[in-house]
């Protein structure tokens, strides 16, 4: 969304008082230099915009929220004619009364008495000035509800954008815990080189994630030190093949977007398979683009491949809210297929 959310549009009282000074001006200047007369238009203006005041804040403030905004349309017309009516009648008579008899010197006819044409005419004149200053306050209400809308939109994305990230499994960790707790037991010279790399990758999850942009070296450094650590975890059954191609020099990509397709493949590749296991990666970069695909065997398990294939795993939905949350439409393309040995995901995505 391209709406500035940081203007804002609650109009002060300093802002109606320089409106009405501009507006009381202008029309003294107008009415003067058509009548030449200057005291005259002052003297009018004086009592008449009062007028014009309590019939725009009257309609805005009691009227339109009492019917309008009820849909009661038709007291709503009532009550605003007679209002104006009875505006009408009183400046009649205080111009009559302390300006001139001749109320409307404006008028094809010396007019020294409530007539019809002068009433139409004034009641005209007044709706003219109640529907501008409404069309004002409803245009920033518009703008005010439109800002306050891009907030909470923009609130509820980044909140649901931190609960997606920390999707990975917390069971990941436990086990990864276990793994070097046995390690630690059998003093293995792997314990401390495990401890480091489960280190880097709960510095990454914990402070290099905060960001909505994150460069492409570290995402893929966090995976490999993911894949090292379920290396550990699975012994030789596993066998991950990773390549990449292209330059990820100053590209950039949504943190811990490609470790959803890495913890996804091997929770369902991986972890619901017997025996030794195959997982193919590829970071291919061309231009602006990265060209990720990664593939891994289906569950062995009937129960769990009938959910994988309807729905590619809780990890790909989220992976998919965050590319909708992030990405324009014409930024990213996910593809994903599966037959009964293989899954594959491929994105496309720009990292620019």
């Amino acid at each position: 969304m391209n709406f500035n959310t940081n203007r804002s549009y609650r109009v002060s009282l300093k802002h109606h008082v320089i409106f009405w000074l501009i507006y009381f001006l202008f029309n003294t200047f107008r009415w003067g230099s058509f009548f030449n007369d200057f005291p005259y238009a002052l003297k009018t203006g004086l009592f008449g915009f009062p007028i014009h005041m309590i019939l725009c804040y009257f309609n805005i403030y009691f009227l339109m929220p009492k019917f309008v905004y009820k849909k009661k349309y038709i007291p709503y017309i009532i009550f605003i004619l007679s209002t104006i009516f009875i505006m009408v009648i009183i400046k009649f008579n205080l111009t009559y009364y302390l300006v001139s008899t001749n109320v409307w010197p404006e008028g094809p006819v010396i007019t020294e008495s409530l007539t019809l044409n002068y009433t139409i005419d004034m009641m005209i004149g007044e709706l003219y000035v109640v529907t501008f200053v409404t069309a004002i306050k409803m245009t920033l209400d518009f703008l005010e509800e439109h800002k306050r809308v891009a907030d909470l939109e923009k609130a509820q994305l980044e909140t649901e954008l931190l609960f997606l990230k920390s999707q990975i499994s917390p069971h990941f960790f436990f086990n990864t815990l276990n793994n070097i707790n046995s390690l630690a037991l059998e003093k293995s010279n792997k314990t401390s080189k495990i401890i480091l790399k489960l280190s880097e990758l709960m510095r990454y999850l914990l402070y290099e994630t905060k960001h909505k942009r994150q460069t492409l070296a570290n995402e893929i450094l966090c995976i490999q030190n993911y894949i090292d650590l379920e290396k550990v975890r699975h012994d030789e059954q596993l066998e991950v093949n990773m390549s990449i191609s292209g330059s990820i020099q100053d590209k950039v990509i949504a943190p811990i977007l490609l470790l959803s397709f890495i913890e996804n493949a091997f929770k369902h590749g991986v972890n619901k398979n017997i025996g030794n296991v195959k997982i193919d990666i590829d970071f291919t970069i061309k231009e602006d683009f990265l060209y990720f695909t990664i593939s891994n065997p289906m569950p062995s398990n009937t129960k769990h491949k009938k959910r994988f294939n309807k729905t590619g795993g809780i990890g790909l939905e989220n992976v998919k809210k965050r590319l909708a949350l992030g990405y324009n439409r014409n930024d990213y393309k996910l593809t994903i297929k599966s037959d009964k040995e293989l899954f594959v995901v491929k994105l496309k995505i720009k990292v620019a």
